[in-house]
């Protein structure tokens, strides 16, 4: 079994993603946990921390091989978090910058604050500002990056790389990432928030933007042979840049987020692009 799976490794892979989106979708669309007080579709990640696990037995590997290193709250683990980190802050600081003075510039009051936002089953946006729900989303977020920086950074990058070329498995698993992403518009287009259109341009985007980011986050991992620079990275964007940090005016929160977030990703890709070349 275990040489099976390495022998066919793309196949290995897309059989494990398919299960994986199959349990993320159907969270997503029918339990809506979401939606529930938990405010967070976990299972699905719960699910795959189990599948990173239970496959790692079939091929007889350890989480140390897929970049789960020893060491996380030692020299070296703190090293690549801190990188992970400040590559986060600095981006984000820029993009944050640069969403106040465009909000400023068209007149409003700009103010920061820190809050969690859920959904109601009537889909109404709720604010939760109770350090209970500050600390589920953090519970949530490391949750989060441990299962998708496993699965696609290490277990898929891992597994491509052993029969085929480092860049076919770096882009492999990002593109595997961005589709991964197609769930939440399909969400929106099923409960018919979106048109088709608006669903083939929000899917296209989702599927670049994802895939630039498993691109950058994979690229952090051969840079730095573990996983936790770019799990560091991907933890401040989920958690603190999307879901508690927020910028509010009188006619709303967060209503230029994408922007954010576009402008830190670009940012911290072209970093990573650079960095990677004289380190790669």
């Amino acid at each position: 079994m275990s040489e099976r799976i390495k022998n066919n490794a793309v196949k290995s892979c897309l059989i494990i993603f398919t299960v994986l989106i199959l349990v993320h979708g159907f969270e997503a669309i029918f339990l809506r946990m979401d939606e529930t007080v938990l405010g967070e579709n976990f299972i699905n990640k719960v699910f795959g921390i189990i599948m990173i696990v239970f496959i790692l037995k079939l091929i007889n590997w350890k989480g140390e091989d897929i970049g789960f290193k020893k060491g996380l709250i030692t020299g070296y683990g703190l090293k690549n978090i801190s990188l992970g980190l400040l590559l986060a802050l600095v981006s984000f600081a820029i993009a944050y910058s640069v969403e106040v003075i465009i909000l400023k510039s068209q007149g409003h009051n700009v103010s920061f604050g820190i809050f969690t936002t859920g959904f109601s089953l009537t889909g109404d946006a709720e604010i939760h500002t109770g350090i209970g729900f500050i600390l589920m989303c953090i519970f949530f977020n490391i949750i989060n990056v441990i299962m998708e920086e496993g699965t696609f950074r290490g277990l898929f990058n891992k597994l491509i790389a052993t029969n085929h070329s480092p860049k076919f498995a770096l882009l492999f698993q990002a593109l595997l990432f961005g589709v991964w992403h197609i769930v939440t518009p399909l969400h929106n287009l099923l409960d018919g928030d979106i048109g088709i259109g608006a669903f083939i341009g929000l899917g296209v985007g989702y599927i670049i933007l994802a895939g630039m980011m498993g691109i950058k986050w994979g690229l952090l991992y051969r840079m730095t042979g573990s996983l936790y620079a770019g799990m560091a990275d991907h933890f401040f964007n989920n958690c603190i840049a999307t879901n508690l940090l927020h910028i509010t005016t009188e006619s709303g929160t967060d209503e230029m987020m994408i922007v954010r977030v576009l402008i830190a990703q670009l940012l911290s890709f072209i970093g990573v692009i650079i960095f990677s070349k004289k380190n790669v």
